[in-house]
């Protein structure tokens, strides 16, 4: 979402909750939009279309934080969500002067995560590892041929290749998007997770195959500060397991697909698409400089 529109639907949006959006801080644009209101209030302007998963993220947040696990918290006092032309506006209680967790941090918050007994009162989605990736890869407009031929053999070798991993015994309660910006941490010093739209039951494997990556194939994360997160979680090692190049695999080509979503309008995401690209192709050796966007 580029920021005209979304401060056109944040001021509406706003209008009807009673607030003043006229001072408000733009913290974040892209597929949700994030500002900062004053009163310690976070706007959050989700996907059109998407307020069935605005209401299930508010859900989740309180029940989360009545379970125990600390999360961003709903400002319950404020109609939720606000629906304007079908984009859901959320608001959120200010989290102020935080930080990103450590590893060991969301190491310690994934294992009491991983254990908590599923909701009663309402379902969490199953978690898909394979939503939009063959959509994002067979629409765009901006791969050469031989890319995106590459692209779905390697989506196809992949979605085999995960069928045929051992069933789950239990589904776990899982974040869904764990790194460590997605776990702050205030000046009380509890981490407390943000971004609930992944939250969903699934395997725990896919909490931890960000970190697990960032330390073997980007070197984002150092050996003492990844060992700092397996022993926080438990001491499962992660990149240690047969099938850890499966869920490193998918997670990367998840990556790469939502670059090329966005290579169609911005010409730095063009760029990086074939950057990752030609990385997944073995083009460029290992370790990996991946730009954000």
């Amino acid at each position: 979402m580029t920021p005209a529109p979304a401060a056109g639907i944040l001021e509406e949006a706003a209008t009807h909750a009673g607030l003043d959006a006229s001072t408000a801080i733009p913290l974040r644009t892209g597929a949700h939009a994030i500002y900062e209101l004053d009163g310690g209030i976070i706007a959050r302007i989700g996907k059109p279309g998407s307020a069935d998963t605005a209401r299930r993220e508010l859900r989740i947040s309180h029940w989360l934080n009545h379970s125990g696990i600390p999360t961003v918290q709903a400002v319950e006092t404020l109609p939720q969500p606000v629906v304007v032309d079908s984009y859901p506006v959320t608001w959120w209680q200010l989290i102020p002067d935080h930080r990103p967790a450590t590893p060991a941090e969301l190491g310690t918050a994934l294992a009491q995560l991983h254990i908590l007994t599923p909701p009663t009162t309402f379902d969490l989605v199953e978690y898909q590892p394979f939503a939009g990736l063959e959509d994002r890869i067979t629409t765009a407009t901006t791969l050469t041929d031989d890319d995106r031929q590459w692209l779905t053999r390697h989506y196809v070798i992949l979605r085999q290749r995960y069928e045929q991993l051992p069933p789950v015994t239990r589904a776990s309660v899982i974040h869904g998007d764990a790194w460590q910006g997605n776990l702050v941490v205030p000046r009380s010093g509890t981490p407390t997770f943000l971004d609930l739209d992944k939250v969903s039951l699934g395997r725990p494997e896919w909490d931890l195959v960000q970190l697990a990556v960032d330390h073997t194939d980007f070197t984002r994360i150092d050996t003492d500060d990844y060992e700092a997160f397996v022993a926080a979680y438990g001491g499962y090692d992660m990149t240690a397991a047969p099938e850890f190049r499966v869920y490193a695999d998918i997670q990367e080509l998840r990556w790469t697909a939502f670059v090329i979503s966005l290579s169609h309008h911005k010409p730095a995401a063009r760029a990086e698409a074939a950057h990752r690209i030609a990385c997944l192709r073995g083009h460029i050796p290992k370790p990996w400089q991946w730009n954000a966007l």
